[in-house]
């Protein structure tokens, strides 16, 4: 097996890809933090959905190979199941059971014997994953690279060998009833060496060993001459003399009564006899038992180990790694499943590779929205297009009108979808970012050193030095913090540079006057335009629905003074109704 060669359903192994990952101050102004909350209570799966996502690239390669698996992950409910089970059985064995840790040469054929129903159940994971592919109708291209993946894996680990092989060494060590242990002494009945003498497929029956032992000494014709046992087994040697564990061991066989603390008895004679723990205590003697099975199935033993770390160590970390792959499109599948059912729309994203348009979004909404909402009923769907005439939308409207909503709901769009994931909306194709940038209103502890304003310009400084053409960039109210007139200058500089520069944009302003001088700052510009788009207002009503249209001309300031009563007919008003 190619032991360095992984498998991603992320990341397609053959393209060569850079990415860059959006900032967690882009990750909350988009929502995407509230999104991954409200699909799972696991911190580690939040943290992992979240991460996914804000790695991106403008290569279309990478969005197609995720959105075609996510579509067969959602099509197919069956095997989401399946695998969600696999998967807690493969993660139970990774992280608890005993597969990677480096002790068989220190625990021996005992370790090794309880470990085979624990490789067992990782070949059946492995062959039951194999039978949920194959039986399943797979459409993409990754999923089925995968399935031929795990074939490979399954025939070049040996699994099928692997398989016979446990079952073989179960076998043998089923039979296994009693060992019979030979021991060496020297001229003072001191034991020098312990040895394996035979195995035996039933257990021993008498346990009057000392009384047999007494026998054997006191009728001279009963000690047995020579070393043979009935000369089909010879003695094999395990220990030495002056080795501390020998004597351990010797004091510690079952079956015979403590002598050494018999008064009556001198130090010579107490040093020749064996010293047993009360009870069962056989600790000792397991340690010797292992060293002697060890040594009648070493061969045997030897392959296993040998067949584990050559090729399951390696399967199991494999496909372990791909556990959080799956379980991003599973976590995401369930929730639009769910979101679905209630009503709401979602569509499969379209690649586009027209030079001219980059973006159509047709009935798309703010998904962090709908999610707040009782109803799909609530919702506003609307329509949006980035083309060379509208790449910098400068987005003006009446005050909570839904701007902001629209501005977090487009780089949603775009997140998701290259993420793999179904969007919120009727129908929407693109062309890849490379990053989103979003400049939203600052926390106040941000602006204590710079003010408002200074903040806000050295974040887009940094912002437009990092975006190319190829990002999206989402500014939120940006240089609004000051003056009508020193930030509408500033805005416009920068709307100018945005449009060198060629980058997607949405910039939602209060500025109708910089909104109105959209066709100024397109004089002369072939390669990006800027276009004001704006929420309407239906009779004086919000609507919520956005139109590439010149500004209404009304500042949010006349909102405002609404809200609080403060417009000449409403002060008025008041004054006329007190008195």
């Amino acid at each position: 097996m190619k032991q360095n060669r992984s498998f991603s359903i992320l990341y397609p192994g053959d393209t060569a890809v850079t990415y860059k990952v959006l900032s967690p101050t882009a990750c909350h102004d988009l929502g995407l933090d509230t999104l991954v909350q409200s699909m799972t209570s696991d911190n580690s799966e939040r943290t992992l959905l979240l991460d996914i996502l804000s790695h991106m690239t403008a290569d279309p390669r990478v969005a197609a190979y995720r959105t075609e698996i996510f579509s067969d992950i959602l099509r197919l409910p069956k095997l989401r199941e399946q695998l969600l089970g696999l998967f807690d059985r493969l993660e139970f064995i990774r992280n608890f059971g005993s597969m990677h840790k480096d002790s068989d040469e220190r625990v021996g054929i005992w370790h090794l014997l309880h470990r085979t129903d624990e490789l067992s159940d990782y070949i059946e994971c492995i062959e039951t994953m194999r039978t949920a592919l194959a039986d399943t109708d797979l459409h993409a291209e990754g999923l089925l690279a995968f399935r031929s993946y795990i074939d490979e894996l399954y025939d070049e680990a040996g699994f099928a060998e692997m398989k016979a092989d446990i079952a073989e060494l179960k076998q043998k060590s089923a039979n296994i009833q009693s060992v019979t242990l030979g021991i060496n002494v020297n001229e003072r009945f001191e034991a020098v060496s312990v040895g394996l003498v035979s195995v035996n497929d039933k257990p021993f029956k008498k346990s009057g060993i000392v009384s047999s032992f007494a026998d054997k000494l006191s009728a001279k014709d009963k000690i047995q001459k020579g070393s043979d046992w009935n000369g089909d087994m010879h003695y094999q040697q395990i220990e030495k003399l002056h080795d501390s564990a020998v004597t351990d061991f010797i004091s510690g066989l079952v079956g015979m009564q403590t002598a050494q603390s018999n008064p009556f008895m001198d130090a010579h004679s107490r040093s020749t006899l064996v010293n047993v723990p009360q009870g069962d205590g056989v600790a000792n003697s397991t340690y010797y038992l292992d060293t002697i099975l060890g040594k009648m199935l070493d061969s045997l033993v030897k392959k296993l180990r040998d067949t584990l770390s050559k090729y399951a160590d390696i399967a199991i970390v494999n496909i372990s790694e791909l556990i959080p792959e799956f379980l991003y499109y599973i976590r995401f599948a369930e929730f639009i499943e769910a979101q679905t059912a209630k009503g709401y729309t979602f569509c499969a994203a379209d690649l586009l590779d027209d030079t001219d348009c980059s973006m159509q979004a047709n009935g798309f909404y703010n998904l962090k929205l709908a999610l707040s909402l009782a109803s799909p009923a609530e919702l506003v769907p609307n329509d949006l297009i980035f083309d060379t005439d509208h790449s910098v939308y400068l987005l003006t409207g009446a005050n909570r009108g839904g701007k902001t909503t629209v501005t977090q709901a487009v780089g949603l769009l775009f997140a998701l979808a290259q993420g793999g994931i179904h969007v919120p909306a009727e129908k929407f194709a693109y062309r890849p970012v490379d990053c989103i940038y979003t400049h939203f209103p600052a926390d106040e502890d941000k602006t204590m050193d710079l003010g408002r304003l200074g903040e806000e310009c050295k974040r887009f400084k940094e912002l437009y030095a990092a975006c190319t053409r190829d990002s999206l960039l989402l500014l939120n109210e940006t240089f609004s913090t000051t003056s009508f007139e020193e930030g509408y200058f500033i805005a416009r500089d920068s709307v100018r540079a945005m449009l060198d520069k060629q980058v997607r944009a949405i910039y939602n302003t209060h500025m109708h006057k910089l909104a109105a001088e959209a066709p100024a700052m397109n004089e002369g510009r072939t390669g990006a335009k800027a276009a004001s788009l704006i929420v309407l207002s239906e009779q004086g009503k919000r609507s919520f629905k956005i139109a590439a249209a010149a500004p209404e001309g009304f500042s949010y300031a006349k909102d405002i003074a609404e809200k609080y009563g403060v417009t000449y007919e409403m002060l008025t008003s008041a004054q006329n109704s007190d008195t």
